[in-house]
């Protein structure tokens, strides 16, 4: 058990680094997008560009929704991590005190 919740620390590592790059790149993602939607020659391209002006505000939004929901998974996995690391450390702490007790108990001292 203890090597299956060490490899699950381990991976913590790489899921803390997605959700950092959610949390930077999400609302840098949304931001641009915002901007280019309200930006004043974008509604003259939208009327003289037809077919493309379609296709970008498409895809623009696509990049809103697809960013708006990478940011919220990104911040509930966060909160998660954050959540296991006390957890975490609370057991480590635990078995720590645990070991101790019991070789107080036995004299099992490493010495």
């Amino acid at each position: 058990m203890d090597l299956f919740i060490e490899k699950i620390q381990h991976l913590k590592g790489m899921m803390l680094g997605v959700s950092f790059s959610a949390l930077i790149l999400a609302p840098l993602a949304i931001g641009i997008s915002a901007y280019l939607i309200t930006h004043p020659k974008f509604l003259l391209l939208v009327e003289s560009e037809g077919e493309f002006a379609l296709l970008l505000t498409i895809l623009l939004t696509v990049v809103l929704v697809t960013s708006g929901i990478w940011l919220v998974a990104g911040i509930q996995q966060f909160r998660s991590l954050s959540s296991w690391n006390k957890r975490y450390c609370s057991y480590l702490k635990k078995r720590e005190d645990l070991d101790r007790n019991i070789s107080l108990k036995y004299n099992l001292d490493e010495e």
